[in-house]
């Protein structure tokens, strides 16, 4: 899961918000955190917002490779956890590794409602103490198809926070 980069406030309706200065530093910071990380998915699922949509573009120019699909999804702008998880499900099995673009609160919603009990409880503790900031990356693991993902189905492996000056 990939919170989007800070976002600007102009006068434009929410959805149509691009990121601010900040955000676009942050973006590629992620994609590059992805890289270090050796995460490199191969399908995308992202937000039909400007921001999300940005956030991807700036990150993934950090990546090595290309993913083999992406899906900008107008359900997951504003999404709450259990709309999240119905699109997540949708998945075909095909594609091994995903990555979400989405936004609060229902990216760290979500994050919360999959981690299981062997998730790293730091992790965990860490995210919901300071909440899950703009560039936020959370990574975890699953066992099963993409119709397998539920609450607690899921293990959070490494919790990312980049820089927010």
């Amino acid at each position: 899961m990939l919170r989007h980069a800070k976002a600007d406030w102009p006068e434009v309706a929410d959805h149509e918000r691009p990121l601010a200065d900040r955000g676009r530093h942050q973006a590629p910071a992620a994609g590059q955190w992805l890289a270090d990380s050796g995460i490199n998915p191969d399908f995308v699922l992202c937000s039909s917002s400007v921001r999300t949509r940005e956030t991807w573009k700036l990150a993934s120019h950090e990546l090595p490779k290309r993913s083999r699909k992406t899906v900008f999804e107008d359900r997951v702008y504003d999404a709450t956890a259990g709309e999240i998880i119905a699109v997540l499900q949708e998945t075909p099995d095909q594609f091994a590794d995903l990555i979400l673009i989405g936004h609060n609160p229902g990216v760290q919603n979500l994050v919360e409602v999959l981690a299981g009990d062997e998730s790293m409880g730091d992790e965990l503790a860490r995210l919901r103490q300071g909440g899950f900031p703009t560039a936020g990356i959370a990574v975890f693991s699953l066992d099963g198809s993409w119709k397998s993902v539920e609450p607690g189905a899921a293990k959070l492996v490494s919790f990312y926070v980049p820089p927010q000056d």
